[in-house]
């Protein structure tokens, strides 16, 4: 099965690039036509599941549970405080950590008529700031205290004042700081439902506009591909605040009517009590989980997340010696790679009709009517070959929220999005990752693709992980440098390039240079900042 476009073969022809995107005002028509967009408020299809069966379980954590009749009934009396001195909400950053607390301000949020903006407890100051004034928040809700810290304090000073800065606890309202704006950022769409923010590599986080449409799409489809409903439990360790937990967390969870447990602090052995619990039988988490469930050991009396149907496993590269040992190990569950970005568009490999090959050197193909594109050097956008990965489709977001000009810029004529992201699609619709614009090596003049090298290294007996970075060169402009974290005695760098060449890989994208690491810098999808990486490295080394 491969991606399949709503213009259908027509759609294969080069289509040339244009600076200034047209409109495409037929887009929605379609969408609607084919059943992707309703229209269909989230909070609506929420009160259904609750009204229905209000003894259910809703959401647990490590610490507590609540049931379809207790989140709803805490969620009103939030929402009430919330719209108390304004009645319309605005933008609401939610700033808190992933606990059912989490579930009942994001649920009251709805309720209160507000747009939800979800963001990571972990995010440091200077980016709530920025996240505070690019999307125009009126209200911060947070806690008092989180491990070491005191997310309330560092939200009143990133807030200045700017917005009503609300503390809350066990689902009430423990404090008020501030007045709050009483209106958003102009450019907002009037379809806008949450806004999520990009774990950037490179920069400060850009807020991503969907609506609920747009979001309700990719979950249906999660549900379609993946037998998922009202009996099939969702595991979710990764942050809420990030577009993975936010999507295929609670948004996934609210529209199937699924329980949804959670795990505040990541901790594998804890992971694996959950999963079987509670009997989860989805879950989507970034790499580094993965590669920790594999490493842990586990003394229970069935297989590692037995019960557990599907882990999709995305956000940073899967290496295919990682899937083919999830394979041996988690026996009763199937591991697909999943390419996303907080912007939309999902591909995963389909189970049972997925080769081997393609679950372990693919992310797989698209949801149904999520068409992908290459782009070529020339400017042609071809429906398979090699080139940066577009995308478009009734799951692709709204835009920027305070950034239509990055959001315009990145369009092309025909309404493609350009994701960044090298791939190549095949005959059948499988996409290969095959690195990033921005993470391109440039060696004497060559473009050099770090993700080749880094998956053979990570395939290491000794490497736990890995990253592939250009190393500042006087005569070359850069060398490949890998910068490795290990579990037993670490390899020489002689040794590495031997296994390097065993493996099949060419010479000329050996590493050059290997660095040792305790741990990464890391994004919330668990992607390495490979510009930090550099810049820490760099500064290490000088006198």
């Amino acid at each position: 099965m491969a991606a399949t476009s709503p213009e259908g073969p027509a759609g294969a022809r080069g289509e040339a690039v244009s600076e200034r995107p047209e409109d495409h005002d037929d887009l929605p028509d379609r969408y609607r036509l084919a059943g992707w967009w309703t229209g269909e408020r989230l909070v609506d299809r929420y009160q259904r599941w609750a009204l229905a069966d209000p003894g259910r379980l809703a959401v647990a954590d490590n610490s507590g549970c609540l049931t379809f009749g207790e989140l709803w009934g805490q969620a009103s009396a939030l929402a009430e405080d919330l719209t108390y001195l304004r009645p319309t909400p605005g933008i609401v950053l939610i700033h808190l950590p992933d606990t059912t607390d989490w579930m009942r301000t994001f649920t009251a949020v709805l309720m209160a008529g507000g747009v939800p903006a979800t963001i990571p407890i972990t995010t440091t100051a200077d980016h709530l700031r920025h996240a505070i004034d690019l999307v125009g928040a009126s209200t911060v809700i947070t806690c008092a205290v989180h491990r070491s810290t005191r997310p309330a304090e560092l939200a009143a000073e990133a807030a200045r004042d700017r917005a009503e800065v609300i503390t809350v606890a066990a689902g009430g309202v423990v404090d008020r700081n501030g007045v709050g704006r009483l209106t958003t950022t102009s450019d907002a769409s009037t379809d806008l439902a949450h806004v999520m923010f990009t774990s950037s590599t490179t920069g400060p986080p850009k807020a991503v506009m969907h609506s609920d449409d747009t979001l309700a799409t990719l979950n249906h489809q999660f549900a379609e591909r993946f037998g998922l409903s009202d009996t099939t439990p969702i595991f979710m360790p990764s942050p809420l605040g990030h577009s993975v937990g936010s999507i295929h967390g609670a948004r996934l969870a609210m529209w199937t009517g699924a329980p949804l447990i959670l795990q505040p602090d990541w901790d594998p052995v804890g992971a694996l009590t959950l999963v079987e619990r509670y009997g989860a039988h989805f879950t989507a988490a970034a790499t580094p989980f993965l590669s920790d469930l594999l490493d842990v050991e586990w003394s229970g009396e069935r297989p590692k997340l037995a019960g557990l149907k599907w882990f999709l496993c995305g956000g940073a590269q899967v290496p295919p010696s990682m899937v083919r040992r999830a394979r041996r190990e988690f026996p009763e569950t199937s591991v697909t790679p999943l390419w996303g970005m907080t912007e939309g568009g999902l591909t995963t490999c389909l189970g049972d009709e997925s080769t081997p090959t393609q679950t372990e050197e693919t992310v797989g193909v698209g949801l149904p009517d999520l068409e992908l594109r290459v782009l070529t050097d020339d400017g042609t956008l071809l429906p398979a070959g090699a080139g940066e990965l577009a995308m478009r489709g009734p799951g692709v977001f709204l835009g920027y929220l305070g950034q239509e000009d990055l959001y315009r810029e990145q369009l092309t004529r025909d309404g493609f999005f350009r994701t960044g992201d090298l791939a190549c699609i095949d005959a059948e619709g499988y996409v290969s990752i095959t690195g990033r614009v921005k993470d391109m090596i440039i060696r004497g003049g060559v473009n050099i693709s770090p993700v080749r090298t880094e998956n053979v290294m990570a395939s290491h007996p000794a490497v736990s992980s890995v990253a592939v970075i250009g190393w500042p060169d006087e005569r070359l402009g850069e060398r490949l440098c890998a910068v490795v974290s290990v579990r037993d005695d670490p390899p020489t760098l002689e040794a590495l390039i031997a296994f390097c060449a065993d493996q099949g890989l060419e010479r000329r994208v050996h590493p050059e240079r290997l660095v040792l690491v305790d741990d990464f810098p890391r994004t919330a999808a668990g992607k390495i900042r490979k510009r930090q990486l550099l810049t820490d490295l760099l500064a290490s080394e000088m006198p």
